[in-house]
């Protein structure tokens, strides 16, 4: 085996590896043509004083790579994992000098003579887990230009994290990356480029996707900062805007529908208290099967209050607002000692005034009639038959006549007392339902008129703010 000399001086360790490397590859090839796989004689010829271990132009700047994907499918995007899984065709160029040759026609070669080749070693930078493709053989390319222009491509497919923001899910748009990196060779020694720009990426245009659409995409080029020192990156970005036709038939509508049916109780008569009551339970208890079935595809974090979580609180708001406003209504219906005459005008208050005015005037008219009689004139006591005086039988319980003041300061407090309850029936009386058949009557227009002034303002700020 013949070794060319290298045009720059190496360590002795150096040299020591270098050599061992050829005589290791010999041996491989050497062990190929004992196995009747004879190489091409241009390949032969090329390999020959090769070495895989040393990255082109290794005395002379680094090498650039050019790279292009193509996106052939996005399977899944979950936003529990918050992950996506795509299969790409990875496509790299760069130029080796070592492999120019004299021709015009480049060479196709095996994908398992890779092994024989330097290759770039970029990786995926989010990736949860990757494979590539072996069916029937390990889906590899490379071939070689008479310029030593390589072209590397593989198939791939890969789980990459994706973050996502969902706090106007379903209503959102996610926006995520593909980013390419150099694991080993620095600035120094690798430099990544995209080789069309933008258009270096296809295949999003003919995507079809269950529940997305791909809106926008874009490439550019960045530098990863690590400890160990600066690496090439690539990044590719794409914006995908859900399809919210699927969360209205499937979430948003049977919402609503349940708070309209919750809205039938308002026209049942409140004395069909298995009526009313079952249908608010009901409505009760769907619309908190539908919340929990909706966040069932939904990661259980709270950092996330999602708009579907806003929209289905609000339907639950209004359904239990319905129960309870029965609960209310039956409430005050049962408080009214003759609910048939409420439900013909009622004027239960204004008897309760005329009472009370008969109380007070009641008391004051004994008052007066006490007071004359104090103040006229006492009557001579009557002569006995025996000619004496008669005796006025005293009180058993005071042995004196009270005073006319002792009289009237109790009952000048006692009017006072009552004038003050007078004014507190009369503060409630304003705050009372005369008729809590009115109730229901009000509900008809303020829970309707309020869901849809809500509903109003919840999709303005969600679809354009």
């Amino acid at each position: 085996m013949k070794i060319f000399p290298l045009p720059f001086s190496l360590s002795p360790s150096l040299s020591l590896f270098l050599s061992t490397a050829r005589i290791f590859e010999n041996s491989l090839l050497s062990a190929e043509v004992k196995e009747g796989e004879i190489l091409p004689p241009t390949i032969q010829k090329l390999m020959k004083g090769y070495n895989k271990y040393l990255r082109p132009f290794f005395d002379n700047g680094p090498v650039t790579v050019g790279m292009s994907l193509d996106i052939a499918s996005i399977d899944t995007i979950s936003e529990i994992n918050m992950d996506y899984t795509a299969t790409i065709f990875l496509r790299q160029r760069w130029t080796d000098e070592r492999l120019v040759f004299e021709g015009n026609k480049s060479l196709s070669l095996d994908g398992r003579l890779v092994e024989l080749l330097w290759v770039p070693d970029t990786f995926i930078v989010d990736s949860k887990k990757s494979f590539l493709h072996d069916i029937t053989v390990e889906n590899r390319l490379i071939r070689i230009f008479p310029n030593g222009t390589v072209l590397y491509a593989l198939r791939i497919t890969t789980t990459v994290a994706c973050n996502m923001d969902l706090t106007k899910y379903p209503m959102d748009k996610q926006t995520c990356t593909l980013q390419l990196e150099s694991w080993g060779y620095n600035i120094n020694d690798v430099m990544f480029y995209w080789t069309r720009g933008n258009e270096s990426v296809s295949g999003l245009d003919t995507l079809r996707l269950a529940q997305y659409t791909v809106e926008d995409h874009y490439t550019s080029v960045s530098e990863a900062v690590y400890e160990t020192g600066n690496y090439p990156k690539l990044i590719f970005h794409f914006e995908l805007k859900r399809s919210i036709l699927y969360f209205i038939l499937e979430t948003y509508v049977p919402s609503s529908l349940l708070v309209v049916l919750s809205w039938v109780s308002f026209w049942i008569s409140q004395s069909s208290v298995p009526a009313r009551i079952c249908i608010g339970v009901t409505t009760v208890l769907t619309m908190t099967t539908l919340m929990m079935g909706a966040r069932t595809s939904l990661p259980n974090a709270n950092c996330f209050i999602k708009a579907i979580d806003v929209y289905l609180g609000i339907c639950f708001s209004f359904i239990f607002g319905a129960l309870i406003e029965y609960a209310v209504a039956h409430f005050c219906t049962l408080h009214h000692p003759d609910c048939n005459a409420l439900m013909y005008g009622g004027h239960h208050m204004h008897d309760c005034d005329d009472d009370m005015n008969g109380i007070v005037t009641t008391i004051a008219s004994d008052s007066s009639r006490s007071k004359r009689r104090k103040d006229s004139p006492t009557p001579a006591p009557a002569p006995t038959p025996t000619g004496e005086p008669g005796v006025v039988p005293s009180s058993p319980t005071s042995p004196e006549a009270k005073p006319p003041e002792a009289l009237t300061e109790p009952l000048n407090r006692c009017l006072k007392n009552l004038s003050l309850i007078r004014q507190m029936l009369r503060s409630v009386n304003c705050c009372h339902v005369e008729n809590p058949h009115y109730i229901d009557n009000y509900s008809r227009v303020t829970f309707p008129l309020s869901f849809v002034i809500v509903n109003m303002l919840y999709w303005t700020y969600y679809l354009y703010l």
